[in-house]
């Protein structure tokens, strides 16, 4: 009788992301000195976008939030300029995603309102909104922008009602919704839309996860688990799935995975820790990544979503764990992540304690530089993919998608500015690069450029003389008074900081292009050799 040895051997998954690490910002490119809001709801109190960043402040007297530039990094003027047009404390505040002028707040004011924020950045308070939607009864908690349809915002609040609105009115005060939804029977504490926003799952305090309709306002189905109370969702692109973080009837963290089709039980559900803290979730469809991010703690978790659904539905990756806390947390859009050093993923981590913004990379270790086309897929961009008429007529599209790879074609995401046709000519002349353009350097080098190619020699430096003459910091020097008070003249030389930062950043950008140029020259060239012979 033979007896055969049974050996154990480890069962290895391939994957590309195993090995991704987080990498915090140095303390020149963090954001220092901001006064982040002492409120203790469950928002993420920032959002950021290719342009800028906005942080909701502590201030008296009704409530405000700061816009700075992504460039303007290192210590934040006491006194920069700041957005207080809401007459209660601000409570979350979105970018809108095929507008990176354009923001939206809410408030305890009861009102949410939508801000256009001036090219060059807030210069001085913004008092008077764009548009103000009034229609709530108490204050309002969360707002989401539609993630396919251009200018349709939901809102909640605290009357339990969630309604959506129509921006493409002519009105500036409008308190008609298109729609309200009026399922839950107590506070909403989160949103989620799919991939082609035909469905929105949220979460209440009732415990209850609902999946809704929301041009109809229909309820599709919902789930009571007495086993986990749910405070975040997200709808996992179209993989089908929900995933839920909350706790536990013994208050132990843990998060969930839903069937969408079938709410009655979890696929899976798996308990974390004992910590009091809200897990907030963030979910990658291109890279199938999930990240969980405790609030008032340092660690920041990542999995791999199963791209077929297949058990086991999650895989843990690693964790990455730092000394400073985070408060609240913004993610980058892909369109404004770095690809040259394999960049997956941006947080910008708000730290209380030291008053910090401090930005977070996720990076894919790879020894090549040049651009890798696996971990860049396809994804969506910043040009919306139906009109709001469309989408309220019973149309649902697939978000259109770009490419991230240096040299493809972007599109400029910027507001319909009455500034004359050079601007546009300048916008224009920079869609074909890798990041969103400049503005303020756009338009500076514009004034210098556009009447070299129209004039003769003679007149050409005459009109570059006059065009240096009348431009600067972006700004034209005829319709500018001197600075006469102390914080003119620091608005002033803080705006000529930012104009060289600038400018050192675009000459950057040109040093990299150059060094891929030469790069793919050479591949080309060693590549040809070996057939020629």
């Amino acid at each position: 009788m033979t007896i055969s040895k049974m050996t154990w051997r480890p069962q290895y998954r391939s994957s590309k992301f195993r090995h991704v690490f987080g990498k915090a910002a140095t303390k020149e490119s963090c954001y220092d000195g901001v006064p982040i809001t002492r409120s203790v709801q469950d928002n993420h109190f920032c959002a950021v976008n290719p342009r800028f960043l906005a942080v909701i402040t502590e201030c008296a007297g009704g409530g405000a939030f700061l816009v700075l530039s992504v460039h303007h990094t290192g210590k934040v003027d006491p006194h920069h300029p700041r957005i207080s047009g809401h007459r209660g404390n601000v409570l979350d505040i979105k970018w809108n995603p095929f507008n990176d002028y354009c923001i939206a707040s809410c408030s305890e004011d009861t009102t949410v309102k939508v801000w256009e924020i001036p090219p060059h950045g807030v210069l001085k308070n913004l008092t008077v909104p764009w548009k103000e939607l009034q229609g709530h009864s108490r204050r309002v908690g969360l707002i989401e922008w539609h993630p396919t349809a251009n200018n349709v915002l939901f809102s909640t609040a605290y009357d339990y009602q969630i309604m959506i609105w129509n921006l493409d009115c002519p009105e500036q005060v409008i308190k008609n919704p298109v729609r309200t939804i009026s399922h839950h029977t107590d506070v909403v504490l989160s949103m989620s839309f799919n991939t082609d926003s035909s469905l929105l799952a949220t979460t209440c305090k009732d415990r209850k996860i609902r999946l809704i309709e929301p041009r109809t306002g229909n309820l599709l189905r919902d789930a009571n688990c007495k086993t986990h109370k749910a405070s975040k969702v997200l709808i996992l692109g179209n993989l089908k799935m929900l995933l839920t973080t909350g706790n536990s009837r013994w208050n132990v963290r843990q998060m969930a995975l839903w069937d969408q089709d079938d709410l009655s039980v979890p696929l899976l559900q798996e308990d974390l820790d004992g910590s009091s803290g809200v897990l907030f979730p963030f979910y990658d469809p291109d890279t199938h990544m999930l990240y969980i991010a405790g609030k008032g703690e340092g660690t920041i978790r990542y999995y791999e979503i199963g791209k077929e659904g297949s058990k086991p539905y999650m895989h843990f990756l690693t964790e990455y764990r730092s000394l400073l806390p985070q408060k609240g947390m913004a993610v980058m859009p892909k369109r404004g992540l770095d690809v040259s050093s394999c960049e997956v993923f941006r947080f910008y981590k708000l730290v209380t304690i030291k008053s910090l913004i401090e930005p977070l990379s996720m990076i894919v270790p790879r020894r090549s530089e040049s651009y890798q086309e696996d971990i860049y897929p396809m994804t969506a961009g910043n040009k919306p993919a139906m009109t709001a008429e469309e989408w309220l007529s019973g149309i649902n599209k697939d978000p259109v998608l770009m490419s991230l790879k240096p040299g493809s074609r972007v599109a400029e995401s910027f507001p319909e500015l009455s500034m004359g046709k050079g601007l546009g000519n300048s916008l224009d002349t920079r869609r074909s690069q890798s990041r969103p353009g400049l503005l303020q350097l756009a338009y500076i080098q514009d004034q210098l450029g556009t009447k070299d190619g129209k004039e003769d020699g003679s007149h050409t430096e005459g009109n570059d003389d006059r065009s240096w003459m009348s431009v600067s910091n972006g700004q034209d020097l005829t319709l500018c008074s001197p600075p006469r008070t102390e914080n003119e003249l620091r608005l002033k030389f803080h705006k000529q900081q930012e104009e060289i930062r600038r400018l050192r950043e675009l000459l950057n950008q040109r040093d990299v292009h150059i060094t891929q140029l030469e790069l793919e020259i050479k591949n080309i060239r060693n590549s040809q050799s070996p057939s020629s012979l």
